[in-house]
């Protein structure tokens, strides 16, 4: 036999050896794909809340979770958070609305927070253990099949950055020492509340910057608009609630009631109940600015 044959026959086994990785790597994507649709399909994993994810799902779940936030962190700007009274009023938003999941010092996560699936983390553990850019990040974007929502529509950056000074101070407190905090807090609560309500200034107030269609659809998220209604472009349960909103651009009149124009959809975005006594919809407190990125997009489905 000659090099050159023998240099091709060698050619020709490789080739077939290759051929049957190949096709034997696609076969197994194949029968994993089948398995995965017949896992899902005949409903073999538990959704209940009382049953926890198993230790290898929960690792997997949890690497990506650490991994995502850190990426997303890295470019966060972090203020000065060394201020005293911005850790204070950092409590006042905690206790409204975090508290109730996460616990505190010596205070109970509420029932909404025992029974979530995975269970709230301790915070004053997770202060310990992230960077501020990654606490800022996590409690402005949320993090989704958590329970943990989005505040971005609720509180503003610097209102959040309070809340991260906060933790970092909760940290270190004892449950006396949190006690004893609170209870300074509660005798001033009546100014230090004015006090963010004038720093929020979100209502009635014209917006600074132009309207932004790609916000307003993170806000018809963030005002959970889709529990309601089916919107083009958004992923929800698809409920019937309330109308499709589907060529909503293109409609003459908003509720039967208003002429469909930019103002009258800021107005009925932020009061329905004042357009109309009898609307099932209900008034969530939409800022200003976002009611006029949330037109800026309904606007765009035509």
């Amino acid at each position: 036999m000659t090099i050159r044959t023998r240099q091709r026959l060698i050619e020709r086994i490789r080739k077939r050896v290759l051929i049957r990785l190949a096709l034997g790597l696609v076969g197994v994507v194949i029968a994993m794909a089948v398995g995965a649709v017949m896992f899902i399909f005949w409903g073999v994993y538990n959704v209940s809340a009382l049953q926890q994810h198993t230790e290898p799902v929960y690792t997997v779940l949890t690497t990506a979770l650490d991994r995502s936030i850190s990426q997303r962190a890295e470019e966060i700007d972090v203020p000065s958070l060394d201020d005293p009274a911005m850790a204070q009023q950092g409590l006042i938003y905690y206790r409204d609305k975090c508290v109730q999941c996460h616990g505190a010092p010596g205070v109970a996560r509420q029932d909404v927070g025992k029974g979530m699936t995975p269970v709230p983390p301790n915070l004053a553990h997770t202060a310990s253990n992230r960077t501020p850019a990654e606490i800022f990040w996590a409690i402005k974007h949320g993090i989704k099949m958590t329970g943990m929502p989005s505040w971005q529509f609720i509180f503003t950056d610097e209102e959040i950055w309070e809340i991260v000074a906060f933790m970092r101070q909760m940290s270190k407190l004892s449950p006396v020492e949190y006690q004893a905090i609170a209870a300074r807090v509660d005798s001033k609560e009546t100014a230090q509340t004015e006090e963010a309500e004038a720093s929020s200034a979100r209502s009635g107030t014209a917006p600074e910057v132009l309207p932004n269609a790609d916000r307003g659809r993170l806000a018809m998220y963030g005002y959970a608009c889709i529990a309601c209604h089916r919107i083009p472009g958004l992923v929800g349960p698809q409920a019937d609630v309330g109308p499709p909103l589907a060529g909503i651009g293109a409609r003459r009149y908003i509720a039967g009631v208003l002429t469909n124009n930019e103002d009258n959809m800021v107005r009925w975005l932020r009061h329905p109940t004042q357009v109309d006594p009898l609307t099932a919809m209900p008034d969530l407190e939409v800022t200003e600015r976002d009611a006029r990125d949330m037109a800026a997009y309904l606007e765009t489905k035509r």
